[in-house]
């Protein structure tokens, strides 16, 4: 392979890139935390609204499925209204739903408070994925990919650690009204601190690192037509398929993990905030070095979006792999070690398959094929809990729900192998809705 030689940053784009991913990241661990309360409480929230296990499965549910169908049109309002105003808004709806969960008086009330919580969050990891195609060079984007795609990781570690004792002594109503002033904080600080990229201010030496020398490519606001006919690409179902299998694996162990140690391998609830955090501070990890591995091969030769697919399937596949090995082992080491494989390479997969929505993306349009990706993602991960819940109430058992995760994964990784065949999507496609498209 050739080297591909980095352009030079300028210390603005340094500025631009540090601060902005920063708080992409801070945002996006909160973000996460926000989701994981409802698992963190899981057993105290089950008491005392006296609900049955496959009920609880429906509320985790709850939150997805309106997160997954709002992510369809999130990446579109991303990409029009741009990150900036869009996050702002997202982060005071979700944190409203998410302090409004302390104050709720029924089993009904708390599926509304979620759903809210859901539709709030969507437009959070397609501004993500927005911020690095417009500050980032083709070159680092996976690495920046990367590091916030870990964040989720990071965030589901931690939550258990923290919230746990805060849940203890403080009651897990104060958990979620604490959680929702956090969110409102990071708002204020979003959008006095986070500027969008205008190109028309960029300099040569910015334009030179952003663009490889030449012009900004022409954007164009975004349509229906034009968003509409991304679903005529084979890339667009590689990506929405593929990443089904990665998000309903996360989200089960996301959901249930604390569940799963509590009934499964018969752990306390103390226990369990420690145990739970374990395996996703390997997904950090993983998703940081997947990003890594992925730039290396685009300078030494190979295009993003074949780094990006490699990576992506490996991954998947191995998370797969580790889960079926979770269903079957006997022994709670070996069953939590497997566990942290599966989130280690699926937090990796995950953000080169980002990276890779990133790279087949048309100018102008990551956000909105990045947010279709995860819709397709978000209906695997709404699934996951909820048919977790239901077959354990069944069963008595989680290896049934492991092993369907496992086949899922491992026919999901084919999916990106038969969609994803190197080519990004041209903007003359959508023609339609970029009337002056070249």
């Amino acid at each position: 392979m050739t080297s591909v030689t980095r352009p030079a940053r300028t210390q603005r784009i340094k500025s631009m890139q540090s601060t902005g991913l920063l708080l992409i990241f801070i945002i996006s661990v909160v973000n996460y935390m926000d989701r994981g309360t409802l698992s963190v409480a899981n057993p105290l929230i089950r008491d005392e609204l006296g609900i049955s296990v496959a009920e609880m499965g429906v509320l985790l549910s709850a939150f997805l499925w309106p997160y997954a169908f709002t992510l369809l049109f999130a990446g579109a309002l991303v990409d029009h209204g741009k990150p900036r105003r869009v996050l702002t808004a997202s982060l005071i709806v979700w944190s409203l739903a998410q302090a409004a969960a302390g104050f709720i008086a029924s089993y009904g009330q708390f599926i509304v408070a979620r759903a809210v919580l859901g539709a709030g969050e969507a437009p959070m990891f397609p501004t993500a994925a927005r911020v690095v195609k417009d500050w980032y060079h083709e070159g680092d984007q996976a690495l920046g990919v990367g590091i916030w795609n870990g964040a989720p990781s990071l965030g589901t570690a931690i939550a258990p650690a923290l919230l746990t004792p805060i849940m203890l002594v403080a009651g897990w109503r104060w958990m979620f009204v604490l959680m929702g002033i956090v969110g409102f904080i990071l708002a204020v600080v979003w959008y006095a601190v986070y500027r969008d990229l205008d190109p028309a201010t960029l300099d040569e030496t910015d334009r030179a690192y952003l663009y490889d020398g030449g012009t900004a490519p022409e954007e164009h606001p975004v349509q229906l037509s034009s968003w509409g006919r991304l679903f005529g690409f084979r890339a667009t179902w590689g990506l929405i398929l593929g990443f089904f299998g990665n998000v309903y694996i996360g989200w089960l162990f996301i959901a249930w993990l604390p569940g799963y140690l509590e009934i499964q391998r018969h752990m306390s609830i103390p226990k369990t905030g420690f145990v739970a955090s374990v395996p996703f501070l390997f997904g950090l990890v993983g998703s940081i070095a997947g990003g890594y591995l992925a730039d290396r091969l685009t300078r030494r030769g190979m295009t993003a979006i074949a780094s990006r697919k490699m990576l992506t399937v490996i991954g998947l596949v191995v998370m797969s792999l580790a889960t079926l090995v979770a269903a079957e082992t006997a022994s709670n080491f070996i069953a939590v070690a497997s566990i942290s494989v599966a989130v280690f390479f699926g937090f990796s997969s995950s953000g080169t398959s980002w990276s890779l929505a990133n790279a087949c993306a048309p100018p102008g349009y990551a956000a909105s094929l990045g947010a279709i990706m995860d819709f397709g993602g978000f209906i695997g991960g709404a699934l996951a809990p909820m048919v977790t819940g239901f077959v354990v109430q069944a069963t008595g058992s989680f290896t049934p729900a492991l092993l369907v995760a496992g086949a899922i994964g491992l026919a999901s990784a084919g999916a990106y192998v038969i969609g994803i065949t190197g080519e990004p999507i041209p903007k003359q496609a959508l023609a339609g809705g970029l009337a002056s498209a070249d």
